[in-house]
């Protein structure tokens, strides 16, 4: 079973034909420059042309950031606010003529380290903490997804998580490993304490140099790091789109 999945970041729309039985992408991967100002129509035109890149004509899951509710996507993160409201499905379908699938971008991460990677046959309440620019999370119960968590938006010490806990601000205040490692865990122990994880999974960029932040750690539940890391997108968003 092949689905073309497409992952549409603030600075980059990326996809690639996908194998969801084995969770492998058929292709190099096909990345275009997120338009200025990412709108609907121009994003939509540029998932247009990826999908042509591959001559796709079968299903296309697609990942953005912000909450989907039946295809509407409610919230924008790192993309332009005339998001909030529109039917996202739709308008990609009628850019691809495919059938479209629209996913949370965290929850696409969520999902394809769930079937390949860190939480592959894992039980109990997992937990995808996806650290980059901002914080993405998505949290499922024996493997059954709750969407659309958003938890990188809880406020901490009056202030969004993300502004103190994120890569960004990382390198935004120049912080040490530890000064931001501490940080994080200051992140990680309130989320623990709201749905109690058996595992946290750490994705995103940074979780490649997990050895240099993890000793600050102190968190209770067990946890992993990422093992689909950039592709995890991809791959979440066409399982998301597997018919």
């Amino acid at each position: 079973m092949q689905v073309l999945g497409i992952d549409i970041g603030g600075s980059g729309i990326k996809g690639a034909p996908v194998d969801v039985e084995q969770g492998v992408l058929l292709a190099e991967r096909c990345r275009i420059p997120t338009p200025r100002l990412a709108k609907p129509k121009p994003v939509a035109k540029t998932v247009a042309e990826i999908a042509r890149h591959f001559e796709w004509q079968g299903p296309i899951g697609c990942g953005i950031p912000a909450v989907v509710q039946q295809g509407i996507t409610r919230t924008s993160a790192n993309i332009h606010e005339k998001w909030i409201g529109a039917d996202a499905a739709a308008l990609f379908r009628e850019a691809t003529g495919c059938p479209v699938t629209v996913v949370n971008d965290a929850d696409a991460a969520g999902m394809a380290e769930m079937a390949f990677g860190a939480g592959r046959g894992r039980r109990g309440v997992v937990l995808l903490v996806t650290i980059g620019t901002g914080l993405g999370t998505s949290l499922f119960t024996n493997g059954v997804l709750l969407p659309n968590t958003e938890l990188g938006h809880i406020e901490i010490n009056h202030e969004d998580a993300e502004r103190s806990a994120s890569d960004a601000a990382r390198k935004r205040d120049q912080l040490s490993w530890e000064a931001w490692g501490k940080r994080l865990d200051i992140y990680l122990k309130t989320l623990e304490r709201l749905v109690w994880p058996d595992l946290i999974i750490l994705g995103g960029g940074v979780s490649k140099k997990y050895e240099k932040f993890l000793p600050y750690l102190t968190v209770q539940a067990e946890i992993a790091i990422a093992e689909t890391f950039n592709e995890a997108g991809i791959i979440g968003a066409a399982l998301a789109g597997k018919p």
